[in-house]
């Protein structure tokens, strides 16, 4: 059997990616968090044994010269639909087309998730339908199906607390079985960087970890002279 995982990226340009904290960073460092949570995932996703194929899909489509100068080595292709969703729903096929037989799909900026979280996922659905991976904003950050699942993607209201249980519902309206993996979070608001801070701070370059302190309020680390 082959498997696959797709991740999900966006061009890291400023005002693109992370708008939700564009007010409270600057456009420049909220591009700044955004590349250094992606290049987190991207390297610590990295199939350690050939456990699986790995596809990185993109957004905008002219953006491939600029994603593959970020990230050099890597499969690209670009993103096809109109919505999240569509957009999902395309991955899985485009992934299936390539002769996988199991595929995971994940965003760019979930802290922690290893190929590890990776390969459970992909191995559950030897004997489940889907694997989901719930979000603590109520989306989720992680799905692996072993077969097109279109209908899982369509009428959801994405970027809503509301993407995990409603995917749950469709999930049980088509008899699938259902694989919840661990709970984790997604890095959207000034509040969840504030919770994963310590995590955090090592990934990102000072100027950024500057800005990103400024927000929260946090007094700036005494320099001995």
């Amino acid at each position: 059997m082959r498997a696959a995982l797709g991740v999900f990226l966006k061009a890291p340009r400023p005002g693109a990616v992370k708008t939700r904290l564009v007010p409270a960073l600057g456009p420049d460092a909220a591009a700044g968090l955004y590349r250094a949570l992606a290049e987190a995932v991207v390297e610590q996703t990295q199939s350690l044994s050939g456990e699986y194929e790995r596809l990185l899909f993109f957004t905008p489509g002219e953006a491939r010269a600029e994603m593959e100068a970020w990230l050099p080595g890597q499969a690209w292709i670009a993103q096809d639909g109109l919505d999240l969703g569509a957009r999902m729903a395309a991955a899985f096929d485009a992934a299936l087309e390539r002769g996988a037989d199991r595929v995971a799909l994940v965003g760019s900026d979930v802290l922690g998730l290893t190929s590890s979280d990776v390969v459970t996922a992909l191995d559950s659905l030897a004997d489940h339908d889907l694997a989901l991976g719930p979000a603590m904003d109520g989306g989720y950050y992680l799905i692996a199906l072993g077969r097109s699942r279109p209908e899982l993607f369509r009428g959801i209201a994405w970027g809503t607390a509301s993407v995990f249980a409603v995917t749950m519902e469709r999930a049980a309206v088509l008899g699938l079985t259902v694989r919840v993996l661990e709970p984790r979070r997604d890095i959207d608001t000034l509040d969840d960087v504030r919770k994963e801070w310590p995590r955090i701070r090592s990934l990102v370059t000072e100027p950024v970890a500057a800005a990103v302190e400024k927000a929260l309020g946090m007094s700036p680390p005494l320099r001995l002279r």
